[in-house]
């Protein structure tokens, strides 16, 4: 379980990067709806592992990933600067479906309820 400082340093930078894909990234294959899902650092803050959402083409999220990797050393830069940490973590970018895995299944889910919904009006009839 991590500690109350890794999980205050987690969501700090995970707002943080949120904040500059919106307001300073101008790189156009970051034009898909990216969010930043989590964050999680190691205990000695080193390392962070974020996690990111991309909604697209696969080839979108293939080249924003390809984008948001290369502007690693940029976001370690601006967290150096904003967080008050001795070192700055180093970020290792993951892709995360679980966002559209989710949307799936609640397609699904819809589905199935609108065909058995059919079913028990003709029944009931």
């Amino acid at each position: 379980m991590a500690s109350r400082r890794i999980e205050r340093v987690n969501e700090l930078i995970k707002e943080e990067i949120a904040s500059l894909l919106q307001r300073e990234i101008r790189d156009p294959r970051l034009s898909s709806l990216i969010s930043i899902t989590h964050v999680e650092t190691s205990s000695d803050l080193r390392n962070a592992t974020v996690g990111v959402s991309i909604l697209g083409t696969e080839e979108e999220v293939k080249q924003a990933m390809i984008a948001i990797r290369r502007a690693a050393g940029f976001f370690r830069k601006q967290l150096a600067g904003r967080l008050s940490l001795r070192n700055a973590p180093e970020l290792n970018f993951k892709l995360d479906t679980s966002i559209e895995e989710g949307a799936r299944v609640l397609k699904l889910l819809r589905e199935i309820e609108e065909g058995q919904g059919g079913e028990t009006d003709e029944s009931g009839s």
